[in-house]
């Protein structure tokens, strides 16, 4: 369910407030939308009912309620992220950045007209200074976003699409409320919450996973043919060799341990823009 938290007497007009955090009050803003929801068109289902269970049944909002303001992927992919989103997004646009957190990797010189920011732990969010405003909601429980239609320019989805367990809707969702040309990004690499990440991610290899977001891209009616952008580490035998047992533990729970592989993939609303 949607996040219900409040800080001032405003009234919101939807169960998602967005929260503001830039300037100095922090306060309920309504810019929400009450109209029912008009998703991009679902022409198939991606994922089996099995391909959707997880190993940990019990509330995302519970699992992430305490605040990780770590980094779970490499410096090289976060430097790889942040010059593909230099490239893509131009400045002075509006940004949703999807299952964020503390940090969005978007580039520090490049100025965007609204950054808002979605995930589950409001501390997180807080402490996120690009976000100009957040919402607080569990997408595996609840899928409309409700933002109005065509809001903004481009929605990031960055080292999180394992953990979504109704893709298809989601997909459609962010359609919805991408303006025309706009563009949605899903980036991730090898690692993951292994408890939280759906079985038809868990079981797969970098191959099967690269495609199985391009699936989700291509079950909603509208999205270009997705682009995939792919840069991996130079590995040796040795180099994983020297890799401690505490590496491979902190690499299977989603923790940094080095030489992380880069996946990107790119859809935009209709048609790609020219540059």
């Amino acid at each position: 369910m949607a996040s219900t938290m409040r800080t001032s007497s405003i009234q919101p007009i939807s169960s998602s407030p967005l929260i503001k955090t830039k300037n100095t009050s922090t306060k309920i803003v309504s810019t929400l939308s009450n109209e029912p929801s008009s998703t991009g068109k679902i022409k198939r289902l991606v994922l089996t009912q099995e391909g959707r269970t997880k190993l940990n049944p019990y509330s995302d909002r519970e699992f992430y309620a305490y605040p990780r303001l770590v980094k779970h992927v490499d410096d090289a992919f976060i430097s790889t992220l942040t010059n593909l989103y230099r490239e893509r997004l131009k400045p002075q646009t509006e940004i949703l950045d999807l299952m964020s957190s503390w940090i969005s990797h978007l580039p520090h010189d490049v100025n965007y007209k609204r950054v808002v920011g979605h995930g589950l732990n409001a501390q997180e969010l807080a402490k996120n200074p690009r976000l100009d405003y957040f919402v607080v909601k569990d997408l595996n429980e609840e899928q409309e976003f409700g933002f109005t239609n065509c809001s903004f320019d481009a929605v990031l989805c960055t080292v999180s699409v394992q953990y979504l367990q109704q893709p298809e809707k989601v997909f459609a969702e962010v359609f919805r409320v991408l303006k025309p040309g706009g563009v949605f990004m899903v980036s991730f690499s090898n690692r993951m919450f292994y408890e939280k990440a759906i079985s038809a991610w868990r079981d797969g290899s970098g191959y099967s996973r690269v495609q199985l977001v391009v699936q989700y891209f291509q079950c909603v009616e509208g999205f270009t043919e997705p682009e995939v952008v792919r840069k991996l580490p130079a590995t040796t035998n040795s180099s994983q060799q020297n890799k401690s047992p505490i590496d491979w533990i902190m690499g299977l729970f989603g923790f940094m341990s080095g030489l992380d592989p880069f996946y990107a993939v790119i859809a935009y609303r209709n048609f790609k823009p020219i540059e």
